[in-house]
């Protein structure tokens, strides 16, 4: 990779500030749990706060949970009233339901109206944890795939959200590496790790260093995958690298080891194809409105 290259992804890093994420984490979040009967709240309780979680750790979510009384109403647009089993129409995007049958459910829901929260919830609250990075994984490899489209089809920018305007970044590789080192602060947040550049030195510098690594490993694959048009290729490219590396990064956040060498090869391959359907639609999509424009 060349020292120009280089000097792009430093001056691109620059918009990224590890405070603004860390900051959204940390915004005040409380849970209201409505429930008839204390073994039906303690089941709630113990969904939002496994008990084999660490006793400290256990103590410091107990803190955000409330039992709803009159005394105990909530006060914020943070609050989130939880209702065990109840089958009414919930009315509010604040109040929802708990399904014990269905307890994944409550997560989806929430993530659903509320993502405004899903990182705090995904510090907080477990069973958020893993389809929060998950979440956030997909929308930025999305977002990377549409940059690589929108740098060689300008029509398409007006209609899709890039966290920065394409004209702030001097070449793909630049507003790839940073956006990729922002997925790499929220995935952070929402695992409960340390956020910012000192703390996630090692991470960052992986993360630059296969700037250009993962992108020859794609190259080798293109030729195993019918691809159709010459901007699909590109764009499904940056999809799959970004897809692989905030993969890579849940897992040593949630395990606390990352990726072999044959685990990312599979998982290129994967990634690949569905950044190639996921361009495909995009493209043709554009070319549909295109073509009623004229």
């Amino acid at each position: 990779m060349s020292i120009q290259v280089f000097q792009h992804i430093k001056d691109a890093v620059r918009n990224l500030d590890p405070a603004d994420i860390r900051r959204h984490t940390e915004r005040p979040l409380r849970f209201f749990l409505f429930a008839e009967s204390e073994s039906q709240y303690r089941e709630l309780e113990d969904f939002l706060v496994p008990r084999d979680l660490s006793h400290a750790k256990r103590a410091q979510v107990l803190r955000l949970i409330e039992r709803a009384s009159g005394s105990a109403v909530p006060l914020d647009s943070n609050d989130l009233e939880i209702y065990f089993d109840d089958s009414g129409d919930p009315g509010t995007s604040q109040l929802f339901v708990f399904d014990p049958g269905k307890p994944r459910a409550l997560v989806d829901r929430i993530l659903r109206q509320r993502p405004d929260l899903a990182v705090p919830l995904a510090l907080h609250a477990l069973p958020f944890r893993e389809e929060v990075s998950r979440r956030v994984v997909k929308k930025i490899a999305k977002e990377n795939a549409l940059f690589a489209l929108a740098t060689a089809i300008p029509d398409i920018v007006p209609f899709i959200s890039l966290p920065w305007a394409v004209g702030e970044f001097a070449s793909d590789t630049a507003f790839l590496t940073a956006n990729q080192i922002r997925m790499a602060f929220l995935l952070a947040a929402a695992n409960d790790r340390d956020v910012g550049y000192r703390e996630q030195q090692a991470e960052i510098a992986t993360i630059v260093l296969g700037a250009f690594g993962w992108r020859a490993l794609a190259r080798e694959l293109v030729g195993k995958i019918p691809w159709g048009g010459g901007l699909i290729p590109k764009a499904a490219i940056a999809y799959a690298g970004t897809r692989v590396a905030g993969m890579s990064l849940e897992r040593y956040y949630r395990l606390g080891k990352a990726y072999t060498r044959a685990e990312r090869r599979l998982a290129y391959e994967d990634a690949l194809e569905r950044g190639r359907h996921l361009v495909a639609g995009v493209v043709e999509g554009f070319q549909k409105r295109t073509r009623r424009e004229i």
